[in-house]
């Protein structure tokens, strides 16, 4: 990490709410349903798949879970109803990983067999270093039942290959992405080099094993080095995709729609904007410096 990046790291908490909000509406769409599913709306025509998530992690009461998996279950209805080709992401912990593991995995086959009424797809992402055997033992008990659901692996950690190896039973659906969690570093590589090796590696891997990968990444090199992968590997379109956060490096996801790769773009929204946003920008400045470029390009 840079010097500007750790000054921006440190510096989040202190930053004025109003402030925060004015980088965060760039790339989160709103705190209703509707103000991201209208976000959709527009994307599609431009030619981009989307993913619909929910901000909030960490729920304290099942009470909390249950609410954000109705809430879910809603997104699904409401994209089956406007015909939007997209999906949903959730966060494990926010369906109570952490309260009671049977109660999150229970909520999660409730709302991927509401997915499956509609034909869609739900993906479970990978939170801090905690969740991550908790989350693959969720994940691999739903995937013995459920083909509509995949998952996420970070290439920071040093456990991924692994990882990725005990889910080689069903071909998995895997978003790669470098992992933004602050880790000890005898979890995760601190090397950005090694960082972006182990991601081709896990890539590859998992490409060659069949596996449908999302390549999520704002970093050109990486696009780069991906769209020469597949190349290589002479695989279609329709055998992997690309994945963005909404409102960071728009050109780069511009090109990447051009040149007839699929592109989704992940778009958050809720009412837990501001802790989300604090926490997300601290952990990963560079996100502030994409959308600060983007801004002053469009002035």
């Amino acid at each position: 990490m840079s010097i500007l990046d750790q000054l921006i790291a440190s510096s989040m908490a202190l930053v004025p709410k109003a402030i925060v909000g004015i980088v965060a509406k760039r790339y989160i769409a709103g705190e209703t349903l509707e103000e991201a599913l209208d976000v959709a709306s527009e994307l599609e025509p431009k030619g981009f798949l989307t993913t619909i998530d929910l901000l909030g992690e960490d729920a304290t009461e099942i009470e909390q879970a249950r609410d954000a998996a109705n809430l879910y279950g809603r997104a699904l209805d409401e994209i089956g109803k406007r015909n939007l080709n997209a999906n949903v992401s959730l966060k494990p912990t926010q369906f109570g990983l952490k309260i009671n593991q049977k109660e999150c995995r229970d909520l999660i086959e409730w709302l991927l067999g509401r997915a499956v009424t509609h034909q869609n797809f739900v993906r479970i992402e990978m939170e801090n270093s905690t969740c991550t055997t908790g989350t693959l033992d969720v994940y691999r008990a739903l995937r013995n039942q459920f083909e509509n659901v995949g998952i996420v692996v970070q290439a920071y950690l040093r456990r991924s290959g692994d990882d990725i190896a005990a889910i080689r039973d069903f071909p998995p659906n895997v978003r790669i992405v470098k992992g933004v969690y602050v880790e000890d570093r005898r979890i995760a590589y601190k090397d950005p080099r090694i960082i972006n090796r182990n991601y081709m590696h896990l890539a590859e891997t998992l490409l060659a094993g069949g596996a449908y990968v999302a390549f999520a990444t704002h970093d050109e090199l990486l696009v780069w080095e991906a769209c020469r992968l597949v190349e290589r590997l002479g695989l279609p379109p329709t055998a992997y995709e690309f994945q963005m956060l909404l409102g960071v490096e728009e050109d780069l996801r511009n090109m990447i729609r051009d040149a007839g790769h699929r592109i989704r773009v992940y778009i958050p929204f809720g009412r837990d904007w501001h802790p989300y946003s604090v926490r997300r920008l601290g952990e990963n400045p560079a996100i502030v410096r994409h959308v600060i470029r983007a801004m002053l390009r469009r002035r």
